[in-house]
């Protein structure tokens, strides 16, 4: 690993995910990847030999999630941030994860690149707008949860670089569903938005929603998916109900059907 990496992150650490299928380095400190992650990978219906493009790729855990779960995959993707970029491009390596990792803005993607279509597009952009909230004292932490580029700005990206009949897949706020269902162009259709809950009979506070290029499919909301067994935690112990569980450590996808 590059010395730069290692210098720009106090402790760097070793997370396992879906059972320990995936190996992540990440901080300790800063931005980390967890359950969100594997959600959105779970989620998104791709194929063996199909392009998928992350947005966002922070340190690469979403994509490698997917590929554990779909082989045959070329994945590729775009990070903003150089020692998070380097990261992703160690884990790639130790998960022998076909996965191109390219360090620039998303506004401002390489030439060749779009060039390039993919059948499934997929992000999950920062969740909060900077204009509202307070920065992180952490850099990579607040880029990663607030940075300067607009919802809608992801989305429209996100959209330019789909194949006709292409996925866009996405998780984010639930309070943040207005904006992201406004940011849908013309290009974007057949959305469907699962929401997310912790509890059954709790708000959701996460989404999911899948849109298609060229799409003409009336727009559905789901049921949302609850994560936990019970009405509130009661001890120290793993609560998630056998569905979700199955998500997080099996690898299993999770489908739009309602």
């Amino acid at each position: 690993m590059p010395r730069s990496t290692l210098a720009a992150f106090e402790t760097i650490t070793k997370d396992d995910f879906l059972g320990r299928k995936v190996k992540v380095l990440q901080p300790k400190t800063g931005y980390r990847a967890g359950v969100d992650a594997v959600l959105l990978a779970a989620s998104v219906e791709a194929k063996s030999g199909q392009r998928v493009l992350e947005l966002g790729l922070g340190v690469g855990t979403a994509s490698l999630c997917l590929d554990a779960r779909v082989s045959g995959l070329s994945l590729t993707g775009v990070e903003l941030q150089k020692n998070y970029a380097e990261l992703a491009r160690e884990n790639a390596d130790t998960n022998k994860a076909d996965l191109t990792v390219i360090q620039a803005d998303l506004t401002e993607l390489p030439s060749e690149l779009r060039q390039v279509q993919f059948a499934h597009v997929i992000m999950n952009p920062p969740y909060f707008d900077r204009a509202e909230g307070a920065s992180s004292d952490d850099p990579g932490r607040d880029i990663a949860v607030g940075g300067a580029t607009d919802l809608a700005e992801w989305i429209s990206v996100g959209a330019k670089r789909l194949l006709p009949k292409g996925y866009l897949t996405l998780i984010q706020r639930i309070e943040r569903l207005p904006e992201v269902l406004g940011a849908t162009n013309v290009k974007l259709g057949s959305i469907i938005v699962r929401p997310i809950a912790p509890r059954t009979g709790r708000s959701p506070n996460l989404f999911l929603m899948q849109a298609r290029h060229s799409g003409r499919a009336p727009f559905r909301m789901l049921p949302p998916l609850v994560m936990h067994e019970g009405d509130a935690h009661e001890g120290d112990f793993e609560s998630y109900r056998s569905d979700v569980k199955a998500i997080l450590r099996d690898g299993a996808h999770l489908g739009w059907d309602a």
